[in-house]
């Protein structure tokens, strides 16, 4: 800090008795150069440096003016060195290519900050989360308290809102002045005491108030009403404070002193955020704050999933980038001037805020008459005299600088401010000291700028946007006091950032931001207890997945024994699959997998690793609808006439290979190579079909051709083609699964438990069809009313219950149930019922997958619901994800709880304590979806403990197995039942 009594024994040698009011003493400092004739300021250079258009177009307007009345003036003029002071001027003006390096700066420290979480440091700013996530949507309803700290006072807002009007009505509002006293110690008892006054005043039958904090200091937030101050700023200290939970702290002085009253602390922002939330541009919440007054700092809407550290990865948070530490790592040293040093040693906060204290109206002041203290010792100045008034802190107030640059009468002002420090002022020292205050001035705007448009720059980038129309609230001091500012910051942010538009939005005040943001948290954490008994039913237990395991269990038995096989629900079907490969099968295979109105044919071959391992080829072809809808003869015949085709594209006209059948139809197995269709399925209805056998039918149309032969050696469903895909990459693979558009499962059963064939030795797969599990009523008491109307609406009502739980062809439906329930409850969508949601399949297992994917996912739902007519808010967008998410964890906690039932069955046949046995897995929701695959495999080794079980995702388990089950019975021979 300047020492005053440092700089009078300098000058006491020199001293001559001193002029203006009062006698006060001034001191001259003689030179020790020649003084030369002032070089008036050029205001075309400063144009020219800045480069910005006409963003001080009014500074140079106003300079020209005043050039002409200095000219007119009677006043003497001295003699001074005009080029050194125009050196200095010069020192403070920034070309728009300085501009531009402090915009790319400021983003990549803001980048760095997102991925590190962590205070400002070397080229990174802190970025610090305020778990704001929610903004207000106008049916918050209540009354809302907000509290604001500053440096000279507490300012207290009583808010009613009615939630049907969409407009806040401020009952009171009142301010505090702090005394000196309560600020070393006191300062958090002092609010609560004004809180109490406020409502005594206010005379109110209400007791109950969500509180907002408004503390406009650096914060480590943990959640919305916790956080922890990081460090005092604005040159404001209160002991005990750093390090400790501020919200807390308030809530502890409240309960002391509001007695009469339920006050809960429900945030604490920071006054940038405040100033955010309060203000709405065209309809719509502002995304950024921005506070330039006495400090300065910016907070925006930030994608969470840019946030390290959070654990919710969806949707949005403000960050408040606490920017005005931004310069740490030396970003800012080029355009530092050593009249920014010498303010900075006299500040609290030596070495810390560099931004802020070259932007801040607060440093600002300080920067101007540090300036005319040094010129005044150096002889630049006032003909070399020191004023003492100058030399104290604070002497130069902001309404000073602003009086002193206004166009019109800014030279009268800036006579008699340095009249009243006992200044005898030149011409020329009114003009300099004009010039500094309007060039610090213009730097302030142009560097807020800067840092606006890296900000705004971010916000369009990590969101791929070629433009961006953004809202900017915005308060201090700076900005609202001076025309001129609006505009430079305007000019220049349209310079630097010409494909974006904004709109600055002056802000109701950080109390009444922060009194919204309580609001906007009741009102979400209302919601949230709403959607929570709504979600209660999908939520399974344990005891609840324990049951069904059991239940499970029971029905595989009665499948499996002779006796009660027939009216079993869980069918246990034997596919007369005896072994699994063991890696030894080689050779070539064809596989026909007929699943639907598409099908493959494959030459699949098996060679060793060293030949270059499992080698498939294959061609898809299209069974038209009016051949799916014929005859059995149309049918096959077709089918056989696109084998041909493919095995003369392929140059295997003369060979007969063993082949294997997918037919992914219902049909009841009588030994490997027969399967007698029961019914159709997927759009077929050929006739002549039902209650024959498949492969035999398949065999008569190849009789049909002239020169052409199959060797067709097994039947075999998709999921029992997935386990044997499996087991030839792992031999403990002896389950299979598939969860996409339908679900089920097979496994390796001992064949002393078949009871429906002949046989005690060795193993046999058998198919599940577990699908049908609770076709008896048995899963009533976790059917919610969403699944039952899942169930009649469907083209099998009453019919594969457990399915309909689980895959994917349901989930859709089932999440579109619960919104329409949660719509008609006005929990969603404003309250409003979309007609939308009426239409069936809105919701395919595509668009589920990418909602509970990430933002890109929330995306695809917005995109989805607006091409259907329906404009939905983020909160609202949220709130389908974690349906979508409670549907999808039910389907997988289900469906572990009967693959539990597997395994440990499994387990007891071979009286093992510990299993280990692999499971291969195939469908859609299983391969896409981004949890469930997690979610079912913690799930079975919570109700399996003993099982120790591994997933294998298939690789094409309905071609490649087929063709394996074919390799596998050409080189062992099985028993065969008729």
């Amino acid at each position: 800090m300047l020492d005053p009594a440092a700089v009078v024994k300098e000058a006491s040698s020199c001293t001559e008795p001193g002029h203006g009011n009062g006698g006060q003493q001034l001191r001259r400092v003689q030179p020790r150069w020649r003084r030369r004739p002032a070089a008036m300021w050029d205001p075309a250079v400063v144009e020219e440096d800045i480069g910005l258009d006409n963003s001080t177009a009014s500074a140079s307007a106003l300079m020209c003016s005043q050039k002409d009345v200095f000219q007119q003036s009677s006043l003497p003029q001295g003699h001074y060195h005009g080029k050194e002071v125009q050196k200095h001027i010069e020192a403070f003006q920034l070309s728009k290519k300085q501009l531009v390096k402090i915009k790319d700066s400021m983003q990549a420290a803001m980048e760095k900050g997102l991925k590190t979480q962590g205070r400002a440091g070397a080229g990174s700013l802190s970025m610090l989360p305020t778990y704001v996530c929610a903004l207000p949507n106008g049916t918050e309803r209540g009354h809302f308290l907000g509290l604001e700290l500053t440096p000279t006072q507490v300012e207290v807002v009583l808010l009613q809102l009615s939630g049907e009007e969409r407009q806040k009505a401020q009952l009171k509002k009142q301010d505090f002045p702090i005394p000196a006293e309560v600020i070393e110690n006191k300062i958090f008892e002092y609010m609560a005491k004004c809180l109490a006054k406020f409502l005594d005043d206010l005379n109110t039958a209400e007791k109950y108030f969500p509180l907002g904090f408004c503390f406009p200091f650096p914060c480590d937030h943990t959640s919305l009403n916790q956080c922890k101050l990081i460090a005092w700023t604005k040159d404001f200290q209160c002991s005990g404070v750093v390090g400790e939970d501020v919200a807390q702290l308030l809530q502890t002085a409240v309960k002391e002193h509001c007695k009469n009253y339920c006050i809960e602390v429900s945030a604490v922002v920071n006054d940038t955020v405040g100033i955010m939330v309060s203000c709405i541009c065209e309809e719509k919440p502002c995304e950024i704050g921005l506070i330039i007054g006495d400090g300065t700092n910016c907070c925006y809407m930030e994608q969470a999933k840019n946030i390290a550290g959070m654990e919710n990865k969806v949707g949005r948070m403000c960050i408040n980038t606490e920017w005005g530490f931004f310069g740490q790592g030396g970003e800012l040293e080029d355009i530092v001037t050593e009249f920014d040093r010498l303010m900075d040693k006299e500040s609290l906060s030596q070495g810390l805020s560099r931004f802020e204290k070259l932007v801040s109206s607060l440093f600002l002041c300080e920067t101007v008459r540090i300036i005319l203290v040094t010129l005044s010792e150096k002889g630049d100045l006032f003909n070399g005299v020191l004023a003492p008034g100058l030399m104290t802190k604070g002497i130069l107030k902001f309404q000073d600088i602003l009086d002193i640059i206004d166009e019109k009468v800014g030279l009268s002002k800036t006579k008699n401010f340095l009249t009243r420090q006992g200044l005898v002022p030149s011409n020329q020292d009114c003009l300099h000291v004009q010039n500094f205050c309007q060039t610090v001035f213009v730097r302030s705007a142009n560097l807020c700028s800067a840092g606006l448009a890296a900000i705004i720059t971010h916000i369009r980038t990590s969101q791929n946007l070629p433009k961006l129309n953004i809202g900017v609230a915005v308060s201090g001091t700076l900005y609202r006091g001076q025309t001129q500012y609006r505009e430079i910051v305007q000019q220049t942010l349209k310079s630097l950032i010409p494909e974006s538009t904004f709109t600055f939005v002056a802000s109701d005040g950080s109390a009444t931001g922060a009194a919204l943001v309580a609001a906007a948290a009741l009102r979400l954490r209302s919601r949230q207890e709403q959607m929570s008994g709504v979600l209660a039913p999908l939520q399974l237990s344990m005891a609840t997945l324990e049951k069904i395991r059991n239940q499970m269990r029971q029905d595989m038995e009665r499948g499996l024994s002779k006796e009660t096989h027939n009216t079993a629900i869980v069918r246990m079907l034997p596919t007369y699959v005896r072994h699994l490969p063991d890696g030894s099968e080689r050779g070539d295979f064809l596989a026909l997998d007929l699943g639907g109105t598409n099908f493959r044919v494959l030459v699949v071959q098996l060679k060793s690793p060293q030949e270059g391992g499992v080698h498939i080829t294959s061609e898809s072809y299209t069974i038209p609808t009016e051949v799916a809808q014929s005859n059995d003869i149309k049918l096959f015949d077709h089918i056989i006439s696109c084998i041909m085709d493919f095995q003369a594209k392929h140059g295997m006209q003369d060979c007969i290979l063993p082949l294997g059948f997918t037919f992914s139809f219902p049909c009841n197995q009588l030994s490997l190579d027969k399967g007698i269709l029961l019914r159709w399925t997927k759009g077929f209805s050929a006739l002549g079909c039902v209650g024959k056998d498949a492969v035999q039918l398949l065999r008569e149309a190849v009789k049909r051709q002239e020169h052409f032969d199959l060797n067709v050696v097994a039947i075999v469903n998709d999921t029992v083609g997935t386990m044997m895909s499996c087991a030839y990459e792992d031999p403990n693979c002896e389950i299979g699964l598939i969860v996409g558009t339908g679900s089920n499962a097979c496994y390796m059963e001992e064949m002393r438990n078949v009871g429906t064939v002949e046989g005690e030795e060795g193993r046999m797969c058998v198919n599940m069809e577990w699908g049908a599990f609770g076709d008896d009523g048995s899963l009533e008491y976790i059917m919610t009313s969403y699944d039952k109307k899942i169930d009649a609406a469907s083209i099998n009502a009453g019919q594969q219950r457990y399915e309909k739980l689980i895959s994917g062809m349901y989930l859709g439906e089932i999440v579109r149930y619960i919104l329409m329930d949660l719509a008609s409850r006005k929990i969603l969508f404003e309250g409003q019922q979309p007609s939308v949601l009426k239409t069936k399949d809105l919701f395919p297992t595509k668009l589920l997958t990418a909602i509970e994917s990430g933002n890109e996912g929330l995306k695809e739902l917005h995109a989805a619901l607006e091409e259907k007519g329906l404009t939905i808010s983020e909160e609202d967008a949220q709130l389908v994800k974690e349906v979508c998410h409670t549907v999808s964890t039910r389907a997988a906690k289900v469906c572990a709880a009967g693959l539990a039932a597997v395994v440990e069955k499994i387990r007891e046949n071979r009286q093992l304590e510990k299993l280990k046995v692999t499971v291969g897995v195939d469908g859609t929701v299983y391969k896409m979806h981004p949890h469930f695959a997690r979610q079912l495999q913690e799930t079975v080794a919570l109700l399996a403990p003993k099982c120790q079980v591994k997933f294998l995702l298939s690789e094409d388990g309905s071609g490649k197995g087929a063709a394996l089950i074919a390799a596998v019975a050409h080189s062992k021979s099985a028993p065969q039942s008729t």
